[in-house]
């Protein structure tokens, strides 16, 4: 049997191992197993940030003044700094060393951590939430590299990607309830803070246990790729963000600016791309039909899920009246549909293939947004939320898992690994566009129903709010539903063995 052809998260190969699966060193790595448990640990703790802190937001929120605009900020300047920075993370991590970029990465992980659970001001805390994702990104396509380079058995890789993709899963879940537990009972501080003494004892850990590996070639990095994908995302985000601000608008002269930025920036990163030597994004990967539009319907689904959490937190400890840890509970059924639904949608996959499974998980996704519409001041959560939760993420289950196979479909094996990283990033990107953007809708639509209803309570404005918000989901979700019709022409025998693996 020939050896495994091996690609980084960055598109980067890795060393193959010859055909007993063991490394060309001789042997597999005796503590391999040890170092699939640091490994994993450091993947629980980004998954874990990615959920923790929504639960906290209200009392971060009270406790730093930030208004009902710019509290997104706390999970966008995460998401995009994580998203924008991924790409070039994974590369980085290739060419300096995968244990190094790793332990960087922890490192970095912590101290900004610790910078935000000490945040005396918003100002402080978003910064310290971008640097998180910054070093995230770095130390997520790191770890995947890791797993691959130190497992070369194929049966002994399927079980270490196994346990990768289970801590993914049930990283959100156990998140939920962790942060509620601290912001409850400690302090919304410690939902970041508890990140500190995990990454320190997984750096110990990681230093005996992981190998170091790096690639080899050429190592120049597009740092003008960076900066212009970098500053236009940004741009783009802070124009929605300060339409929603009280007094600003779509037509004021800041927000026509940010926006106009944003579209220089980005159509020149585009071109920039197209005759770049060594391209952050190889254009080729993107402008076939399957995986373009699988990159766009992560893009899509990301920007309307996000919102759900961040408004649905709001909507159970603002409306309701829930107890964070409550919050936290009431959450998992979203995350255990999209568990079980991943199980059944994966046995399927091979038999219908992928189109009929996103349109009907599109499509679950789409109702259960405009279910959410019909909530309350006092609806039942049994009756009014659970079944949407149910529907979405069930629906979710049944686009996540398709999508991830149809953005490899006639990759070549050379852009394997940068066709996951893209996937990856269209997801973090489009959440930190679409919380900025519900965001906006949200803060206008509270404005517009005071103003038009002067006697109303502010508990009915928010929960108008929602409704803007959550029909803005389904808006999105729909684009995505639209996009899977018309672009996904994939059939079941296109389909790789294996999927893009999330970081």
């Amino acid at each position: 049997m020939a050896a495994e052809s091996l690609t980084s998260p960055s598109g980067t190969p890795v060393p193959a191992a010859p055909a007993s699966g063991h490394p060309a060193d001789g042997g597999p790595d005796p503590k391999r197993w040890l170092a699939l448990a640091v490994i994993a640990i450091a993947q629980l703790m980004v998954v874990l940030d990615a959920s923790i802190v929504n639960i906290a937001l209200p009392d971060a929120g009270i406790d730093l003044g930030i208004t009902q605009a710019n509290i997104q900020w706390v999970v966008t300047a995460y998401t995009l700094a994580f998203g924008g920075l991924l790409l070039i993370g994974g590369r980085i991590a290739d060419f300096i060393g995968r244990k190094r970029a790793f332990l960087i990465g922890l490192a970095g992980f912590a101290f900004a951590s610790a910078l935000g659970g000490i945040a005396p001001n918003q100002e402080l805390l978003f910064a310290a939430r971008a640097l998180q994702g910054a070093f995230a990104a770095l130390l997520a396509p790191a770890a995947l590299s890791l797993l691959a380079v130190t497992f070369t058995d194929p049966k002994e890789r399927a079980r270490a990607f196994g346990v990768f993709g289970a801590i993914s899963g049930g990283g959100a879940a156990i998140g939920l309830i962790l942060g509620g537990v601290l912001t409850e009972y400690a302090s919304w501080r410690w939902t970041l803070g508890v990140n500190v003494p995990i990454a320190i004892a997984t750096m110990v850990f990681a230093v005996p246990l992981v190998r170091e590996s790096r690639a080899t070639g050429d190592r120049r990095y597009d740092v003008p790729g960076v900066l212009l994908s970098a500053l236009g995302l940004v741009s783009l985000v802070y124009g929605f963000s300060k339409a929603a601000e009280e007094g600003v608008g779509w037509s004021d002269p800041v927000t026509l600016t940010l926006l106009a930025a944003a579209a220089v920036l980005l159509v020149s990163f585009v071109l920039y791309e197209r005759r770049a030597s060594h391209p952050l994004l190889p254009l080729r990967v993107v402008l076939d039909r399957n995986r373009g539009g699988s990159y766009l319907i992560f893009l899509l689904v990301g920007a309307g899920i996000f919102a759900i959490f961040l408004f649905l937190t709001f909507y159970f400890q603002q409306t309701l009246g829930y107890s964070p840890l409550k919050s936290g509970f009431a959450f998992l059924p979203f995350s255990g549909g999209i568990i079980m639904g991943a199980g059944i949608v994966s046995q399927l996959l091979p038999r219908i293939g992928p189109k009929p499974l996103m349109i009907v998980g599109l499509a679950l996704g789409v109702a259960g947004m405009i279910w959410l519409t019909g909530i309350g001041e006092t609806s039942s959560y049994v009756s009014e939320v659970l079944p949407a939760e149910l529907a979405i993420s069930l629906g979710m289950a049944a686009v996540f898992v398709p999508a991830s196979s149809t953005a490899l479909v006639g990759v070549g094996e050379h852009d394997a690994g940068i066709a996951s990283a893209v996937l990856n990033t269209a997801q973090q990107v489009g959440g930190s566009l679409g919380l900025a953007l519900l965001s906006t809708f949200y803060a206008s639509a509270i404005t517009g129903y005071l103003t038009d209803n002067p006697g109303a309570t502010p508990n009915a404005a928010f929960v108008h709010g929602y409704h803007v918000a959550f029909i803005g989901g389904a808006v999105l979700l729909g684009i995505a539903l639209i996009t899977a019709v018309v672009a996904i022409s994939a059939k079941k025998d296109d389909l790789p063995t294996e999927g893009a693996l999330a970081v």
